[in-house]
């Protein structure tokens, strides 16, 4: 055959595939099913080629082992479409069948016999480029007690770009080529070698394989799927292409959202589409079909006031939104899970120790927060999603954080006497306050995200509780509640009395 049959006969391939793909979604009660992509691994470790973001080169040092678990680095190769979603919610295809190729990090029991059925992948965030573990962050102990699961995924262009950077024979395969990278957009009217769009089939794909008997978790009997984020692609993939994907058994591919995240469904669904805009439905999560809760911090209730939307335990609507009060946007223990120096800087970016944030002088001067009740949400969320998932049984409904306006006509979150915030998902440090906790500072750059927590007197202290006995009293009965209420786990209530009153 010459080449330009050749070329006559690829063509013709794709309008085929991108006739019957259009004609699949245009069709109400239809689904695309979801292909098993193809997988090698785990790759070798050694001291010169390890994973980028391995649990012993971050800043907080894990040894997994001693955990009783094991950290594995596979790739996982494709095709994806690219989609087109319209202002109704619908999506079509616009360019099926692009090969791709990224890496997956599972970190799993070493025994099977500890896995606890529950598989929670997250979709790593890249904010400095290099991928990150935002959730794993916050969650890992209560990951690894309970025996899940953890699979973080690279699913970014420029993730991939640093990937390769730090280690080029490793991660040489690694590729999300645009399929049509002569195509022009944005103001620059510009091309790209790479297409962001293709993450969205990646990530039902990565979940399909994870299910799959001859996957990376043979031996693994997977029984829940739940996907998690920091960033803002799960809220459109949940709202979009998890709506219309489906398993070859008709199920959809994850089984639950976790959403740690402030954001609306801003991210493009392709490199040349328009983010939804303000006011647009899509912004919101609706009708995802499994159950979703989304976990905000009070640092970002402001930021996130037009995406607000009401509970629901509509069987096509599960939703839940736990705003939690005196959380601030971060805290000290994301940063303690950042890459070592080191790996930073073969990543091809600046080096940051884990108090990089104090490089700005905040007003006050403060240190970085380590403060707690976000990890404590987030733990109680992934404890709430499994009940829900399992039995039915549907998770609390929290107060939203009171906000107000004053003159200006800018909201702002409404204090009690203390300086703490009144609603939300509550917590025995602000019930039981000894501080205020702010959720931001004054000062440069990254200060406005900071929080802040200022001790009060011992006068103070003496007018509220009197003595230590009456403290502890007040502390163990908020506990009690909080955990028999569904917001707090018993673990991590057992490590608030030992910090707070033992």
């Amino acid at each position: 055959m010459s080449k330009i049959h050749e070329n006559i006969v690829n063509v013709l391939i794709w309008c085929v595939a991108f006739l019957m793909s259009a004609f699949v979604l245009a069709q109400a009660e239809e689904y695309l099913q979801v292909s098993v992509p193809e997988y090698s691994g785990p790759l070798t470790v050694s001291a010169d080629s390890y994973p980028q973001l391995a649990a012993h080169r971050t800043q907080a040092y894990l040894d997994l082992d001693s955990m009783g678990y094991v950290e594995e680095e596979y790739l996982v190769s494709g095709n994806a479409n690219v989609y087109e979603w319209a202002v109704d919610g619908s999506v079509s295809v616009k360019t099926p069948a692009a090969p791709y190729t990224t890496r997956i990090l599972i970190r799993r029991p070493i025994d099977p016999g500890r896995f606890s059925g529950n598989v929670i992948v997250e979709t790593l965030n890249n904010a400095r480029q290099y991928d990150w573990a935002f959730v794993w962050a916050l969650s890992y102990e209560y990951f690894v007690n309970s025996g899940d699961v953890f699979v973080a995924v690279t699913h970014s262009p420029a993730a991939i770009n640093v990937l390769k950077n730090f280690d080029a024979p490793r991660y040489a395969s690694l590729s999300l080529a645009n399929p049509t990278p002569m195509e022009t957009c944005g103001p620059g009217n510009s091309t790209s070698a790479s297409e962001e769009g293709l993450k969205w089939d990646l990530i039902s794909q990565v979940g399909v394989l994870l299910r799959s008997e001859s996957g990376p978790l043979a031996g693994f009997e997977v029984e829940n799927l739940v996907a998690t984020t920091h960033t803002e692609e799960l809220t459109t993939y949940a709202n979009s292409i998890h709506k219309f994907s489906r398993r070859s058994n008709g199920e959809p591919v994850y089984d639950g959202f976790v959403i740690k995240s402030e954001y609306a469904a801003t991210d493009r669904i392709s490199r040349c589409a328009l983010s939804p805009p303000e006011g647009d439905q899509r912004r919101i999560i609706r009708n995802a079909g499994v159950p979703v809760l989304r976990v905000i911090t009070q640092g970002d209730v402001l930021a996130a006031i037009s995406v607000r939307r009401e509970d629901s335990d509509d069987p096509s609507d599960p939703f839940r939104l736990w705003e939690v009060a005196g959380a601030p946007h971060m805290d000290k223990i994301y940063y303690q899970h950042m890459p070592v120096v080191e790996d930073q800087v073969k990543s091809g970016q600046v080096g940051y120790l884990v108090n990089w944030p104090m490089a700005y002088q905040c007003t006050p001067d403060i240190d970085l927060l380590d403060f707690p009740v976000m990890r404590h949400a987030v733990n109680a969320a992934f404890s709430a999603m499994t009940g829900w998932i399992n039995e039915g049984v549907s998770p609390p409904k929290a107060q939203r954080i009171f906000v107000s306006s004053e003159n200006s006509g800018e909201p702002i979150i409404i204090t009690d006497e203390n300086r703490n915030a009144l609603g939300g998902m509550r917590n025995v440090y602000l019930d039981v306050p000894v501080a205020s906790y702010l959720d931001s500072s004054a000062g440069p750059a990254v200060c406005t995200n900071l929080g802040r927590k200022e001790a009060f007197s011992w006068r103070k202290l003496e007018t509220l509780y009197g003595d230590s006995e009456n403290y502890a009293s007040r502390v163990d009965q908020r506990l009690d509640s909080l955990v028999a209420e569904g917001w707090l786990t018993e673990e991590d209530s057992a490590q608030i009395r030992q910090e707070l009153i033992q």
